[in-house]
Parts: C-alpha cells; sequence; structure tokens
C-alpha cells in the first residue's frame, strides 16, 4: 500500500511541476499589466528596493532566495530611541503594505519561483532557515515537497493558527497531496483573499517568530 502511494504521489509530483510551469508562464503574462502597476506603487509608497528578497529552505531544505513586494519601511531606528534599536514590524508595516498583504498582491513575485522551480502554487509556505534546527522530525516533512504560494494552512485560519496546528495541517497535506486537494486550496484561497480572513495573529501585524518546540509541543493547544 504504501508503495502504491509513493508511486503516485511521484506521478502527480511530476504532473504538478509542469502545471507549475505553465500556470506561473500564462499568469505572469496575463498578470503583467497588474504587476508593473503594484510595483510603481510600491516604488511611490516605499521607495526603492522594490523587491523583497529573502531565503528561504525548499524542497528537502535547499535554500533559494523568495521575492515578493516590498510591504515594509527599512528598520531604521524610532526617532529619539536609542541607535541600537529598531522599529517593530507594527511600526514598519505602512497602511499601503497592510493593504497589500491583505489582498495577497505582494505574493506575485513568487510566481516566478514556481517558474523557475523554487516553489509550486500550493504547497506548505516557504519559513525562515533559523527554523530548520526547531523543526521535531515530523514537522520537519513538510519540506518533503516544493513550497506553495497558498497552502492547506493558508486556507484553514492563515497567520492566525498556532505554529503546532499549521505544521500538522502542512504535514498532512504531504501526505494527501492529490489535484482534487490543490483545486480545493485555490477555492478556498480565493475565498480567504476575498474575506481577508487570518491576515495576521492575533494582537499582531505579522505571525510571531517560532521558537521551537517545548515539552508539551506535541499536543493540542486550546
Amino acid at each position: 500500500m504504501g508503495s502504491m502511494v509513493k508511486h503516485s504521489h511521484t506521478a502527480y509530483d511530476l504532473l504538478k511541476r509542469i502545471a507549475d510551469f505553465l500556470v506561473s508562464a500564462i499568469a505572469l503574462v496575463i498578470l503583467s499589466p497588474v504587476l508593473i502597476i503594484v510595483a510603481l506603487l510600491v516604488r511611490a509608497k516605499l521607495g526603492s528596493p522594490v523587491i523583497f528578497r529573502q531565503q528561504r529552505p525548499g524542497k528537502d531544505a535547499r535554500i533559494f532566495t523568495l521575492y515578493k513586494y516590498r510591504t515594509m519601511r527599512d528598520s531604521t531606528p524610532d526617532s529619539g530611541a536609542p541607535s541600537s534599536s529598531v522599529a517593530s514590524d507594527a511600526d514598519r508595516l505602512t497602511p499601503f503594505g497592510r493593504r497589500l498583504r491583505s489582498t495577497s498582491l505582494d505574493e506575485l513575485p513568487e510566481l516566478f519561483n514556481v517558474l523557475v522551480g523554487d516553489m509550486s502554487i500550493v504547497g506548505p509556505r516557504p519559513l525562515l532557515p533559523e527554523y530548520l534546527d526547531r523543526y521535531n522530525s515530523e514537522q520537519a516533512r513538510r519540506h518533503e515537497v516544493r513550497p506553495g504560494i497558498t497552502g492547506w494552512a493558508q486556507v484553514n485560519g492563515r497567520n492566525a493558527v498556532s505554529w503546532t496546528e499549521r505544521f500538522k495541517m502542512d504535514v498532512w497535506y504531504v501526505d494527501h497531496r492529490s489535484f482534487a486537494l490543490d483545486a480545493r486550496i485555490l477555492l478556498k484561497t480565493v475565498a480567504a483573499v476575498v474575506s481577508r480572513e487570518g491576515v495576521s495573529a492575533a494582537g499582531t501585524e505579522t505571525m510571531q517568530p517560532f521558537q521551537g518546540n517545548t515539552q508539551h509541543a506535541d499536543t493540542e493547544e486550546t
């Protein structure tokens, strides 16, 4: 049974990569006016650079450069604050940047990551390299597939769910991935973007950093 599932996933992964390439290429052409307009708005509102670049781990934890539209001001010291301090994410995130995030337009440059094979349209979101040593063996399985622009966790709470639940959903997707599930995720993504649900964790502008697993990390959170 296990070998049958593995064979099924192998065929699916191959066909999905072909579909990702075609979809991202077509989307980049069709959405090119939107990409240009958003880039010009970012340049006018936030200045340069327009594109935010950051190293992220992809499939098999291989590091790649992720591209997004910039949504935050530079990490400069607050006015009147000691020179060693930097502005918080809440202070750096502008109203314009907040709107970009709520509509997910800041994610559009990731289509280039999909085109070159670093990412997929659907899959667990790529997180930070420093988290790699903080995962337990089960959580690390999220890297068995290419990371995605959207994923199962994103349509079931996005940044508003705990890390424990988020990783459980990522691994569940790895084990149950299929074209039918991907289609379901894409439909739910459209609904989530329209409703703008779960963009931020409660009381924060962004998801709190993952600090690692505590002694009770695998228990249900209340």
